[in-house]
Protein backbone atom coordinates (compact mmCIF):
# COMPACT_ATOMS: atom_id res chain seq x y z
CA UNK A 1 0.00 0.00 0.00
CA UNK A 2 1.38 3.42 -0.99
CA UNK A 3 1.76 6.28 1.50
CA UNK A 4 -0.89 8.39 -0.24
CA UNK A 5 -3.36 5.51 -0.06
CA UNK A 6 -2.66 5.00 3.65
CA UNK A 7 -3.14 8.74 4.28
CA UNK A 8 -6.49 8.66 2.45
CA UNK A 9 -7.68 5.74 4.58
CA UNK A 10 -6.52 7.37 7.83
CA UNK A 11 -8.46 10.55 7.08
CA UNK A 12 -11.52 8.61 6.00
CA UNK A 13 -11.36 6.44 9.13
CA UNK A 14 -11.21 9.42 11.50
CA UNK A 15 -14.15 11.09 9.79
CA UNK A 16 -16.19 7.88 9.61
CA UNK A 17 -15.66 7.03 13.28
CA UNK A 18 -16.90 10.44 14.35
CA UNK A 19 -19.88 10.40 12.00
CA UNK A 20 -20.88 6.90 13.14
CA UNK A 21 -20.87 7.98 16.78
CA UNK A 22 -22.94 11.11 16.15
CA UNK A 23 -25.31 10.22 13.31
CA UNK A 24 -24.35 6.96 11.63
CA UNK A 25 -23.40 6.59 7.98
CA UNK A 26 -19.63 6.75 8.32
CA UNK A 27 -19.25 3.76 6.04
CA UNK A 28 -20.26 5.99 3.17
CA UNK A 29 -16.91 7.71 3.77
CA UNK A 30 -14.69 4.65 4.19
CA UNK A 31 -16.32 2.48 1.51
CA UNK A 32 -15.57 4.91 -1.36
CA UNK A 33 -12.06 5.37 0.05
CA UNK A 34 -11.47 1.62 -0.18
CA UNK A 35 -12.80 1.62 -3.73
CA UNK A 36 -10.51 4.57 -4.53
CA UNK A 37 -7.39 2.63 -3.54
CA UNK A 38 -8.35 -0.15 -5.96
CA UNK A 39 -10.32 -2.75 -3.98
CA UNK A 40 -13.17 -4.60 -5.76
CA UNK A 41 -16.65 -3.70 -4.39
CA UNK A 42 -17.23 -6.92 -2.43
CA UNK A 43 -13.76 -6.85 -0.88
CA UNK A 44 -14.24 -3.16 -0.07
CA UNK A 45 -17.62 -3.84 1.58
CA UNK A 46 -16.28 -6.69 3.72
CA UNK A 47 -13.06 -4.87 4.65
CA UNK A 48 -15.09 -1.79 5.48
CA UNK A 49 -17.37 -3.72 7.84
CA UNK A 50 -14.37 -5.03 9.78
CA UNK A 51 -12.68 -1.62 9.83
CA UNK A 52 -15.53 0.39 11.36
CA UNK A 53 -16.51 -2.23 13.97
CA UNK A 54 -13.86 -1.24 16.59
CA UNK A 55 -14.95 2.38 16.27
CA UNK A 56 -18.37 1.39 17.56
CA UNK A 57 -16.73 0.00 20.68
CA UNK A 58 -14.98 3.30 21.27
CA UNK A 59 -18.32 5.08 20.82
CA UNK A 60 -19.76 2.94 23.63
CA UNK A 61 -17.01 4.11 25.97
CA UNK A 62 -17.58 7.71 24.96
CA UNK A 63 -21.34 7.50 25.65
CA UNK A 64 -21.25 5.29 28.76
CA UNK A 65 -22.77 8.02 30.95
CA UNK A 66 -25.99 7.82 28.92
CA UNK A 67 -26.13 4.03 29.31
CA UNK A 68 -26.86 4.29 33.04
CA UNK A 69 -30.02 2.36 33.85
CA UNK A 70 -30.16 0.57 30.49
CA UNK A 71 -28.29 -2.60 31.41
CA UNK A 72 -31.43 -4.76 31.66
CA UNK A 73 -32.74 -3.50 28.32
CA UNK A 74 -29.37 -4.16 26.68
CA UNK A 75 -29.22 -7.74 27.96
CA UNK A 76 -32.68 -8.42 26.52
CA UNK A 77 -32.05 -7.10 23.02
CA UNK A 78 -28.46 -8.27 22.44
CA UNK A 79 -29.53 -11.80 21.31
CA UNK A 80 -31.94 -10.19 18.85
CA UNK A 81 -29.15 -8.00 17.50
CA UNK A 82 -26.85 -11.00 17.08
CA UNK A 83 -29.52 -12.98 15.25
CA UNK A 84 -30.37 -10.11 12.92
CA UNK A 85 -26.70 -9.48 12.12
CA UNK A 86 -26.12 -13.16 11.33
CA UNK A 87 -29.07 -13.18 8.94
CA UNK A 88 -27.75 -10.03 7.27
CA UNK A 89 -24.27 -11.49 6.84
CA UNK A 90 -25.77 -14.64 5.32
CA UNK A 91 -27.76 -12.53 2.84
CA UNK A 92 -24.62 -10.74 1.70
CA UNK A 93 -22.75 -13.98 1.17
CA UNK A 94 -25.50 -15.87 -0.70
CA UNK A 95 -27.71 -13.35 -2.51
CA UNK A 96 -27.31 -10.84 -5.35
CA UNK A 97 -25.82 -7.56 -4.24
CA UNK A 98 -27.46 -5.73 -7.16
CA UNK A 99 -30.96 -6.36 -5.81
CA UNK A 100 -30.16 -5.11 -2.34
CA UNK A 101 -28.25 -2.11 -3.71
CA UNK A 102 -31.55 -0.92 -5.17
CA UNK A 103 -33.37 -1.40 -1.86
CA UNK A 104 -30.75 0.11 0.47
CA UNK A 105 -31.27 3.79 -0.53
CA UNK A 106 -34.98 3.57 0.21
CA UNK A 107 -34.29 1.98 3.59
CA UNK A 108 -31.94 4.81 4.51
CA UNK A 109 -34.29 7.52 3.23
CA UNK A 110 -37.16 5.86 5.06
CA UNK A 111 -35.17 5.84 8.29
CA UNK A 112 -34.38 9.53 7.98
CA UNK A 113 -38.03 10.33 7.27
CA UNK A 114 -39.11 8.21 10.23
CA UNK A 115 -36.90 10.16 12.61
CA UNK A 116 -37.98 13.50 11.12
CA UNK A 117 -41.67 12.64 11.54
CA UNK A 118 -41.22 10.89 14.89
CA UNK A 119 -43.89 12.89 16.73
CA UNK A 120 -46.56 12.33 14.07
CA UNK A 121 -45.74 8.64 13.72
CA UNK A 122 -46.06 8.19 17.45
CA UNK A 123 -49.61 9.42 17.08
CA UNK A 124 -50.26 6.51 14.71
CA UNK A 125 -48.41 3.70 16.49
CA UNK A 126 -48.92 5.03 20.00
CA UNK A 127 -46.50 6.90 22.24
CA UNK A 128 -44.13 4.54 24.08
CA UNK A 129 -45.72 5.54 27.38
CA UNK A 130 -49.10 4.35 26.11
CA UNK A 131 -47.95 0.89 25.04
CA UNK A 132 -48.31 -2.15 27.25
CA UNK A 133 -45.02 -3.69 28.45
CA UNK A 134 -45.52 -6.67 26.12
CA UNK A 135 -46.22 -4.49 23.08
CA UNK A 136 -43.32 -2.18 23.90
CA UNK A 137 -40.93 -5.14 24.18
CA UNK A 138 -42.14 -6.61 20.88
CA UNK A 139 -41.71 -3.30 19.04
CA UNK A 140 -38.21 -2.90 20.46
CA UNK A 141 -37.16 -6.37 19.31
CA UNK A 142 -38.57 -5.75 15.82
CA UNK A 143 -36.67 -2.47 15.53
CA UNK A 144 -33.42 -4.04 16.73
CA UNK A 145 -33.73 -7.10 14.48
CA UNK A 146 -34.41 -5.09 11.32
CA UNK A 147 -31.58 -2.69 12.09
CA UNK A 148 -29.15 -5.54 12.81
CA UNK A 149 -30.17 -7.40 9.65
CA UNK A 150 -29.40 -4.28 7.62
CA UNK A 151 -26.11 -3.78 9.46
CA UNK A 152 -25.00 -7.32 8.80
CA UNK A 153 -25.57 -6.85 5.09
CA UNK A 154 -24.54 -3.27 4.39
CA UNK A 155 -23.16 -1.08 7.17
CA UNK A 156 -23.65 2.41 5.71
CA UNK A 157 -26.12 4.54 7.70
CA UNK A 158 -26.68 1.76 10.24
CA UNK A 159 -26.79 4.38 12.97
CA UNK A 160 -29.53 6.32 11.18
CA UNK A 161 -31.68 3.21 10.92
CA UNK A 162 -31.13 2.21 14.54
CA UNK A 163 -31.76 5.67 15.96
CA UNK A 164 -34.92 6.06 13.87
CA UNK A 165 -36.33 2.73 15.02
CA UNK A 166 -35.30 3.04 18.66
CA UNK A 167 -36.50 6.64 19.03
CA UNK A 168 -39.90 5.58 17.74
CA UNK A 169 -40.44 2.80 20.28
CA UNK A 170 -38.53 4.04 23.36
CA UNK A 171 -39.50 6.83 25.74
CA UNK A 172 -35.95 8.11 26.14
CA UNK A 173 -33.92 11.19 25.30
CA UNK A 174 -32.14 11.14 21.97
CA UNK A 175 -28.78 11.08 23.76
CA UNK A 176 -29.74 7.86 25.58
CA UNK A 177 -31.15 6.37 22.38
CA UNK A 178 -27.88 7.23 20.64
CA UNK A 179 -25.91 5.54 23.43
CA UNK A 180 -28.00 2.37 23.06
CA UNK A 181 -27.47 2.59 19.31
CA UNK A 182 -23.72 2.55 19.92
CA UNK A 183 -23.98 -0.67 21.96
CA UNK A 184 -26.07 -2.37 19.29
CA UNK A 185 -23.77 -1.15 16.51
CA UNK A 186 -20.78 -2.55 18.39
CA UNK A 187 -22.55 -5.90 18.80
CA UNK A 188 -23.41 -6.03 15.11
CA UNK A 189 -19.81 -5.10 14.36
CA UNK A 190 -18.50 -8.06 16.39
CA UNK A 191 -20.75 -10.43 14.44
CA UNK A 192 -19.60 -9.07 11.08
CA UNK A 193 -15.96 -9.32 12.15
CA UNK A 194 -16.37 -12.98 13.10
CA UNK A 195 -18.29 -13.93 9.96
CA UNK A 196 -16.43 -11.89 7.35
CA UNK A 197 -12.97 -12.65 8.71
CA UNK A 198 -13.67 -16.33 8.03
CA UNK A 199 -15.83 -16.23 4.89
CA UNK A 200 -15.19 -12.82 3.29
CA UNK A 201 -12.42 -11.52 1.00
CA UNK A 202 -10.82 -9.18 3.56
CA UNK A 203 -7.95 -6.84 2.67
CA UNK A 204 -6.13 -6.92 6.00
CA UNK A 205 -3.65 -4.15 5.12
CA UNK A 206 -6.51 -1.70 4.61
CA UNK A 207 -8.19 -2.89 7.81
CA UNK A 208 -4.97 -2.36 9.79
CA UNK A 209 -4.85 1.27 8.65
CA UNK A 210 -8.54 2.05 9.18
CA UNK A 211 -9.11 0.44 12.59
CA UNK A 212 -7.09 2.85 14.79
CA UNK A 213 -8.51 5.81 12.88
CA UNK A 214 -12.15 4.73 13.35
CA UNK A 215 -11.52 4.01 17.05
CA UNK A 216 -10.16 7.52 17.63
CA UNK A 217 -12.92 9.10 15.59
CA UNK A 218 -15.62 7.05 17.32
CA UNK A 219 -14.53 8.06 20.82
CA UNK A 220 -14.26 11.75 19.98
CA UNK A 221 -17.57 11.70 18.12
CA UNK A 222 -19.42 10.11 21.03
CA UNK A 223 -18.05 12.73 23.42
CA UNK A 224 -19.21 15.47 21.07
CA UNK A 225 -22.68 13.92 20.70
CA UNK A 226 -23.33 14.33 24.45
CA UNK A 227 -22.83 18.10 24.13
CA UNK A 228 -25.14 18.59 21.16
CA UNK A 229 -28.78 19.66 21.93
CA UNK A 230 -31.40 17.03 21.05
CA UNK A 231 -33.00 19.18 18.36
CA UNK A 232 -29.65 19.80 16.67
CA UNK A 233 -28.65 16.14 16.96
CA UNK A 234 -31.93 15.03 15.37
CA UNK A 235 -31.48 17.54 12.53
CA UNK A 236 -27.93 16.31 11.91
CA UNK A 237 -29.03 12.68 11.80
CA UNK A 238 -31.99 13.37 9.49
CA UNK A 239 -29.91 15.54 7.16
CA UNK A 240 -27.05 13.08 6.98
CA UNK A 241 -29.43 10.17 6.49
CA UNK A 242 -31.15 11.93 3.61
CA UNK A 243 -27.79 12.72 2.01
CA UNK A 244 -26.58 9.13 2.42
CA UNK A 245 -29.80 7.73 0.95
CA UNK A 246 -29.66 10.11 -1.99
CA UNK A 247 -26.05 9.27 -2.80
CA UNK A 248 -26.70 5.54 -2.54
CA UNK A 249 -29.72 5.87 -4.85
CA UNK A 250 -27.72 7.79 -7.46
CA UNK A 251 -24.93 5.22 -7.29
CA UNK A 252 -27.36 2.31 -7.65
CA UNK A 253 -29.19 3.84 -10.63
CA UNK A 254 -26.06 4.89 -12.51
CA UNK A 255 -24.29 1.52 -12.38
Amino acid sequence: MELAQAALLLGAGLAAGGVNAIAGGGSLITFPALIAIGLPPIAANVSNALSVAPGYGASVLGSRADLTGQARRIRRVLPTAVLGALVGCALLLVTSRRVFDLVVPFLVLGAAATLAAQARLRGLVGHPRENSPRRAAALLHVAVFLGALYGGYFNAALGVLLVAGLALVLDETLARVSALKNVLSATIGVVTVLVYSVFGPVNWAAVAVLVPATVAGGYLGARLARRVPARVLRAVIVTFGAAVGGLLLVRALTR
